[in-house]
């Protein structure tokens, strides 16, 4: 009886470990039927497409837009559903040499705003005669480039005329030379062009510093009012030579995050431009406070005033309101510009207020230091 109790367990487990078997085999076979749970790789490859920053095109055998991506009607590529000539032009080269083709677009101006300058990319093919069109906006390097290319050749230019005319007098110098009247006349205009030339080569490397070229120092809590006191000594001998009095408020103990230094350049370009476009005899004054967490220090004169089309070009490099004005008082055009690269590399700015015929204030803001506790915009203690 034992026995045979045994068997009929044995045989009962047999089937329950069968049937178990057989059920999880169609529970695998089930899940392996039941797609993936999430989007399928097309659906995130076409999303690829979509969010992409460049213009992605697809093109069939007859040069049909089959898909593409709103960039590429932001750039121009696609309009109405159809590629620009240049680009289907290139897309039958491409197809015809199985070689990838590189495209440069300049599209028009779109009736809602300017469009991009130059648009680059590339078709390549994708097999059974269909292609791929990958357009990017590479207006920025070209913009970059063209501001090289000016760069370059303005230096070139500015550097020729003091060196020129150094030739020029020296060789003056040479045919007057039983004249000392005229040698010392022609000797002291060449010590101005020497000075002239030493200013530009010396704002040059600044602004190339500025611009990258080696690596900023650490910024340090600096004192305003230091700052203040040492670009006043730099102007002092301009202002002088102009009859022009330089009025300051009083002191605040206000704190910068910056560089002294940097921070005392761009400051004396500020009052030394100021000084070189006003009358003889006019104020220029300097005040400085806290608003919210910048520190503002302003120059303001009653010179001639800047049009409100050249605002904005003043602190382009070689850029000279007054040309005339400027070969006047040596000025090398890069003042501005130092001072612009000066604010943006201490996380601020520089702005500018002026009408012509009543003057100009150049307001610098640099963010305050954490520690900074002087007097604020109100003229109250922060």
């Amino acid at each position: 009886m034992t026995d045979l109790v045994w068997t009929f367990l044995t045989a009962g487990a047999l089937v329950v470990g069968l049937l178990a078997g057989a059920g999880i085999a169609r529970a695998r076979h089930r899940a392996a039927a039941q797609p993936p749970a999430g989007p399928t790789i097309s659906v995130l490859l076409q999303r690829l497409v979509f969010s992409s920053h460049n213009a992605i095109v697809i093109l069939n055998q007859f040069g049909d837009v089959v898909q593409h991506n709103r960039r590429a009607e932001e750039l121009g590529v696609v309009r109405n559903r159809r590629v620009d000539g240049l680009t289907k032009k290139a897309a039958e080269l491409a197809k015809e040499t199985g070689e990838p083709v590189e495209i440069e677009l300049r599209p028009q101006e779109r009736s809602f705003g300017r469009g991009p300058e130059a648009v680059r990319g590339e078709i390549r093919p994708l097999g059974d005669g269909f292609l791929a069109v990958d357009a990017a906006d590479e207006s920025e390097a070209v913009r970059l480039e063209a501001t090289r290319r000016d760069f370059v050749a303005n230096v070139s230019h500015e550097l020729k005329t003091p060196v020129g005319a150094m030739a020029l007098l020296a060789e003056a110098v040479l045919d007057a030379a039983d004249d000392p009247q005229a040698v010392r006349r022609f000797t002291t205009k060449i010590l101005h062009e020497a000075t002239r030339l030493g200013t530009l080569v010396t704002e040059l490397i600044a602004l190339s510093r500025l611009q990258g070229a080696e690596r900023l120092p650490e910024l340090n809590a600096v004192d305003v009012d230091a700052v203040i006191r040492d670009a006043l000594g730099r102007a002092k001998l301009a202002a002088e030579n102009t009859g022009i009095d330089i009025a300051t408020d009083g002191d605040t103990a206000l704190l910068v995050e910056g560089d002294r230094t940097l921070l005392v350049t761009a400051l004396a370009n500020l009052l030394e431009n100021a000084v070189a476009y006003s009358q003889p005899g006019s104020p220029v004054s300097i005040s400085r406070r806290r608003v919210g967490d910048f520190v503002e220090i302003s120059v303001t004169d009653r010179g001639i005033g800047i049009p409100e089309e050249e605002q904005q070009r003043v602190f382009e490099r070689f850029y000279r309101l007054d040309k005339a004005r400027s070969r006047a008082t040596g000025g090398t055009g890069l003042g501005l510009a130092i001072v612009k690269h000066v604010a943006a590399n201490h996380g601020g700015e520089v702005k500018l207020w002026s009408r012509p015929g009543t003057g100009s204030t150049f307001t610098l803001r640099i963010p305050a230091h954490p520690n900074s506790n002087g007097v604020n915009s109100t003229g109250g203690k922060q």
